[in-house]
């Protein structure tokens, strides 16, 4: 072999060596619709955003407009795009296509909330899909989805993935699918608005031949899905039960044409299974509504008249007059239960007092019932009007007065005060309920008590102190006075042990109806409050009803200037009130009244104070300072409880612009000093607080004479 031949055998194992080691390059990925790419192409920027493929497979490009790319390489598709662009670019040696996602391009039509093209992630389901479009419309029929790719058609059931969860159940998806809701033929052929809570009530079985349809009495009729292994009382629950008019003793069944009478009542009685039919598919179910038969047995007792549920009942051994009346809901309100009647079998009527049993009355039996035997409970003869013979004076009680519903009514010991007031409607509005008044009967004598049922209420109390009532009793409910102040005929039903005496300067003097509950200031205001002439700081109290005769006075303006409740008097019913006018002169008959003016005055002296002067009237009664007054040191001393207290006023310092609420508050009794800024006035007092002390001593002393 020459050297030539040699070296070829040599290049050719070379070359199939090199062949055989070259590592096999895995298959360039296959573009599809819904895929987004990525065109590399440096210096343009027309480039730089991704480009995705539509439903059509189609990708738009700068200055050329749609390429179709689905169902090829990238490598393929590189060279198309290459091809195309070569038109409106020069250079294209660096130009690259690339996969930057994979998506899902599919069509969801049908029966869904927004039909779409939707677009998924690469590993998107058919439960994305639907979703994407919105969601399934009332009304969409789940077991028969279909599936549409390349020209063909698939369905499968989407109900049974949402069962089970099984993801066999439903198809891959690929792009360019088209996913098909169909419509349920339950919501017909008119496009309405309709409740599928409503709808799905009527049935679930839509329209399949073997499907099995039930009506009657049940709370859903309609037509029902076969399952195997089902029974009669299985779809009755699909179809929501039965309705209380149900005849459950026969209802029908009918399989492969052939009728079934089936007592529901004696298979929930025995749990004999056997009893239940075999249901096969197409079957119908019937149920009846149930008719009231005649009853008759030879253990049939029979119940007439007013009671609760009249009609006949089996009687058990052992059964009593008393179980049967009750079995029967007892005697209604229009029962006469002295009268009650038990009719034999035989003709035998027995006349029988069941008011007077209840009440323990002796020789009174109890009569015996037997099968065929009726009880007839008759009506009251009146109506209308209650009778007063029904009720014996042993058990009543009467209210009489003001109340809305005044008569004679039955009582019980359990019962109370409060029980007979409430049981006639309540006092009215005239009614007085301080003042109740209870007759009771003692032997051959009547005893009166009072008791005052309004401040009970009002303040509460131990039940125990409820006046104790007892059958045959009278209580009397009294009348309010009506404004006696304006009718004085009034006057004479108004008890003296009741009422109350205002007179003078008030807006309506007179007679006032009173009770503890009220007090000094209710009975003021009820006589319209003082008038403007009246002297509020002198009014006189006259209390009649003590021992002797005593008279309070009360200063109101005080009352009104401090707010203490102690300053007002006690009044009870019987007392007088007396508000004098001021318009009168207080310097002889009422010290009291008088307030001093002493020191650097013009006019010292004593003058007459009334609520509406203020330190500075009282120094313009007097003439006002003097020359020498000391008008920075003005001291008003009061005597409170018995201590005497000053207080400081600068009058300079108020005429240079002082606040009139600043002003030292002066009452009748007081006393204003004015000092003067002489040697000798001035050893009066010392420094400071104790020049102040030294005033106070002086004329508390004073204020003593």
């Amino acid at each position: 072999m020459t050297r030539f031949h040699t070296t070829a055998i040599y290049t050719m194992l070379a070359i199939l060596a090199l062949l055989f080691a070259r590592p096999v390059l895995a298959e360039e990925p296959v573009l599809a619709a819904g895929d987004i790419i990525q065109i590399v192409l440096p210096g343009e920027p027309d480039f730089d955003q991704p480009y995705q493929l539509d439903s059509r497979g189609m990708v738009t490009l700068p200055e050329v407009g749609a390429l179709p790319l689905a169902g090829i390489d990238t490598d393929t598709a590189r060279r198309r795009v290459n091809l195309a662009l070569s038109s409106a670019y020069r250079d294209l040696s660096q130009l690259k296509v690339l996969i930057k996602e994979r998506r899902l391009m599919v069509s969801v039509m049908g029966f869904v909330k927004t039909p779409k093209d939707v677009d998924l992630p690469a590993n998107g389901n058919v439960q994305m899909a639907i979703s994407a479009a919105g969601g399934l419309r009332q009304g969409a029929q789940m077991n028969l989805f279909q599936l549409r790719r390349n020209g063909s058609t698939s369905t499968f059931d989407y109900k049974r993935y949402l069962d089970t969860g099984d993801a066999s159940a439903i198809p891959v998806l690929q792009s360019g699918d088209t996913l098909f809701v169909p419509s349920s033929p339950l919501i017909g052929n008119v496009e309405v608005e309709f409740d599928a809570r409503t709808l799905t009530a009527a049935g679930d079985a839509g329209e399949e031949t073997g499907a099995v349809k039930v009506f009657g009495e049940v709370q859903n009729p309609g037509t029902f899905s076969f399952k195997s292994n089902q029974t009669v009382v299985d779809v009755i629950m699909r179809a929501g039960g039965l309705t209380r008019y149900a005849g459950v003793e026969k209802i029908r069944v009918i399989n492969d044409g052939s009728p079934i009478v089936f007592d529901l009542k004696k298979y929930f009685d025995t749990g004999d299974a056997s009893l239940l039919p075999t249901l096969t598919e197409a079957a119908t179910i019937y149920v009846p509504i149930n008719v009231d038969e005649v009853k008759a047995g030879v253990r049939t007792v029979y119940v007439m008249g007013e009671v609760a549920k009249p009609g006949s009942y089996e009687m058990t051994e052992g059964a009593n007059f008393f179980d049967v009346l009750a079995n029967s809901g007892g005697p209604n309100r229009y029962a006469e239960t002295r009268q009650l009647r038990v009719i034999r079998a035989s003709g035998e009527v027995i006349a029988f007092d069941l008011a007077s049993y209840t009440e323990g009355r002796p020789g009174i039996t109890v009569p015996s019932i037997g099968p065929g035997d009726a009880i007839f409970v008759p009506e009251k003869t009146d109506q209308l009007e209650k009778s007063w013979l029904k009720i014996g004076n042993d058990r009543a009680i009467r209210i009489i007065g003001q109340v809305n519903k005044p008569g004679r009514y039955e009582w019980s010991d359990e019962m109370s005060l409060l029980d007979l007031v409430a049981h006639a409607g309540g006092p009215t509005q005239y009614g007085d309920a301080t003042q109740i008044r209870i007759l009771q009967k003692n032997g051959d004598q009547a005893q009166a008590t009072v008791f005052d049922l309004q401040g009970f209420i009002n303040n509460g109390g131990s039940l125990s102190d409820l006046p104790r009532l007892r059958a045959g009793d009278t209580v009397t409910l009294p009348e309010l006075p009506r404004d006696p102040s304006d009718n004085r005929s009034q006057w004479t039903r108004l008890d003296s042990e009741r009422a109350i005496y205002v007179m003078g300067s008030v807006g309506a003097p007179g007679r006032y109806a009173f009770n503890p509950n009220l007090h000094f200031l209710d009975i003021i205001s009820a006589a319209n409050g003082p008038t403007p002439t009246a002297d509020i700081r002198n009014i006189r109290i006259s209390h009649r009803n003590r021992e002797g005769s005593e008279v309070s006075k009360v200063d109101l303006a005080l009352y009104f200037e401090t707010g203490d409740p102690s300053l007002l008097p006690q009044v009870v019913p019987g007392d007088v009130i007396y508000v004098p006018n001021r318009d009168r002169d207080y310097t002889e008959t009422d010290p009291g009244r008088m307030v001093r003016v002493l020191g650097s005055v013009r006019t010292p002296g004593r003058y007459t104070f009334n609520d509406s002067m203020t330190i500075l009237d009282l120094l313009a009664e007097a003439g006002g300072p003097s020359a020498d007054a000391w008008q920075e040191k003005i001291v008003v001393v009061q005597v409170v409880d018995g201590e005497p207290r000053a207080t400081a006023f600068d009058l300079v310092k108020f005429a240079r612009g002082g606040d009139f609420s600043n002003l030292p508050v002066v009452r009748a009794g007081d006393t204003v000093y004015v000092p003067s800024v002489s040697q000798s006035d001035w050893q009066i007092f010392m420094n400071g607080v104790r020049d102040v002390f030294q005033v106070v001593s002086i004329f508390a002393i004073l204020g003593a004479i």
